[in-house]
């Protein structure tokens, strides 16, 4: 050892296993680690406590700013889509087109003769349905002429057209119909054009789907119905407006 030189103290750290190595300067200062080339390190603790929470800042910061996260901040993904509400499909267009296009309308005095029952449909009439039980549905037919037309209505304050046909089978002569035009549509048997008969259903597309307006047939090409602009009337397949839109024909009473 040279002369002058600081001896190294030797301290035993028995909890590693290991010999550590430590210098000692002169008196007054703090300790260093011991580094290569003997030289020694100092970081300040206010330093190291500033770095530790710029970090900081800086991860939440961007947490906050990341899309990920933000794309989902407010909302519930198991939340249910709003319900919808019920109602017809497309009942201002039929409405409008309805008015247009139904250029073939029975008088006015024609109407009030059927309803009035001294219209009588003979040549068309169905051997299934007895003259008492044709009596009755024509009353149930007239009853309801001018009862304005309400989207699920099934009584004298509003009616659609297949809670009117539903009326005037079940009151006439206790047949029970389905609700929906298109489940109507389904039951009996299937007509021509050309064969019908009194109290046969008829059907059209008058929104786009199947089976979406439904009447009941009379005779010479007349049917009642529960139209979206005049209500409870009556009407011919003779205008363009049910000519081209008529799909299919179903006998109820066999």
């Amino acid at each position: 050892m040279r002369r002058g030189a600081r001896p190294f103290a030797r301290i035993s750290d028995n909890r590693y296993g290991a010999d550590t190595e430590r210098t000692t300067r002169s008196a007054g200062r703090i300790p260093g680690r011991v580094l290569r080339g003997g030289s020694s390190m100092k970081i300040p603790f206010p330093l190291l406590v500033f770095c530790c929470v710029l970090l900081g800042a800086a991860l939440l910061s961007g947490c906050g700013s990341s899309r990920r996260f933000a794309s989902h901040e407010g909302k519930n993904e198991n939340a249910a889509p709003p319900a919808k509400k019920p109602g017809p499909r497309f009942a201002h267009q039929e409405r409008e087109e309805e008015t247009r296009e139904d250029d073939h309308k029975p008088a006015p005095g024609e109407i009030e003769k059927i309803t009035g029952g001294s219209r009588d449909f003979k040549h068309e009439k169905n051997p299934a349905i007895k003259p008492l039980d044709q009596s009755k549905m024509m009353r149930e037919i007239s009853r309801y002429m001018g009862v304005p037309y309400v989207y699920g209505g099934m009584s004298e304050s509003g009616l659609d057209c297949s809670g009117y046909t539903s009326l005037v089978f079940e009151r006439a002569i206790g047949v029970k119909l389905p609700r929906s035009a298109a489940e109507q549509s389904k039951t009996g048997h299937d007509v021509a054009l050309s064969d019908l008969k009194f109290g046969d259903l008829i059907f059209f597309n008058t929104t786009g789907e199947s089976a979406s307006h439904v009447g009941i047939y009379l005779g010479d090409d007349l049917f009642a119905h529960a139209s979206v602009s005049l209500g409870v009337t009556i009407s011919s397949l003779e205008s363009s407006y049910f000519k081209t839109r008529y799909e299919s024909a179903r006998r109820i009473v066999e």
